[in-house]
């Protein structure tokens, strides 16, 4: 059997910067073992299989895999995904305005994206209201020795380390300064006890600040044992950060929107934008969104 698979780069405008992204389409015949071992394959931090819907209304069923496992939800794959199936849908070089409905394990995942001129954005609406998780959060100085750091460097203003989940989950570890986030590493095997107390596979670092002027925050994301030693672009992540800054009063009652900045330490930069909406001091919606470029495209065989 032969799939038809493209290779877009997500959360970018430019070829060979973002987070490079497998979609694999009409995959209804592949197995969930088959999707993992084409995901090993391609051996990038995600790839996502594209199936009919369960229900005729949206545009898809998907099913999203990294090397090492499947996930009930991502946001690099569904905004790659959803900006290929829109563009498919439209001849080149037309403006267009579409939403684009994704079924994934963690829910409908809706995807408002439009195209004027030669830029594709791309917005979804994550699918869980992202929650506090059971997982325990390091102190300073643990997380400071998991990452190679001094305690120190580790949180700023209300920001502490914290464990969040809206599908999967994160661990938060918020870096006083830019140089500190570019100096910062895992560090075994403090960084397997870190993240096993956690409960998670992985650590999502931030400080504040970028490149561009109008950035809020600049990112990295390290999750070694789950196969990805560093994600260009997390869109999860970005999603469930919204948890994160309402616990250290970043946000307010109203619609909050960030820029952030990923990747740019690892020679991919990507620009995602966050939405958050707050009312009565809770999360009522987020929104996450950017851009994406088709790099490749072909076919592989099973």
């Amino acid at each position: 059997m032969r799939f038809r698979f493209h290779t877009p780069d997500v959360f970018t405008t430019r070829r060979f910067g973002g987070n490079p992204l497998a979609v694999v389409l009409d995959a209804d015949e592949l197995s969930g073992n088959e999707m993992q071992t084409i995901a090993r394959e391609f051996n990038l931090s995600e790839t996502i299989f594209v199936q009919t819907p369960a229900d005729s209304v949206n545009t898809a069923k998907v099913r999203i895999f990294f090397p090492r496992g499947e996930m009930p939800f991502a946001g690099h794959p569904t905004l790659g995904c959803a900006i290929l199936l829109a563009e498919m849908k439209y001849k080149p070089g037309c403006n267009f305005e579409t939403e684009i409905r994704l079924e994934e394990q963690a829910g409908l995942v809706p995807v408002k994206v439009t195209r004027i001129g030669d830029v594709p954005v791309g917005m979804f609406r994550a699918p869980v209201v992202p929650f506090a998780a059971k997982g325990k959060p390091p102190t300073p100085g643990e997380a400071a020795s998991a990452l190679a750091l001094d305690e120190g460097d580790i949180g700023f203003d209300g920001h502490r380390p914290g464990v969040f989940e809206g599908g999967p989950t994160f661990l938060y570890i918020p870096v006083a300064s830019r140089a500190a986030l570019k100096r910062a590493r895992p560090r075994e095997p403090q960084w397997s006890v870190m993240t096993e107390a956690a409960g998670t596979d992985n650590a999502y670092l931030y400080t504040r600040g970028g490149d561009a002027s109008g950035s809020s925050f600049t990112a990295r994301m390290f999750a070694p044992t789950a196969g990805i030693p560093e994600d260009p672009a997390t869109g999860s992540a970005t999603a469930i950060l919204a948890a994160q800054l309402l616990a250290a009063g970043d946000l307010s009652e109203r619609t909050n929107r960030f820029l952030l900045e990923q990747g740019h330490d690892m020679g991919r930069p990507s620009d995602l934008k966050l939405e958050v909406d707050v009312s009565q001091l809770a999360l009522t919606a987020v929104r996450v969104g950017g851009s994406a470029v088709r790099v490749s495209e072909g076919t592989i065989q099973v």
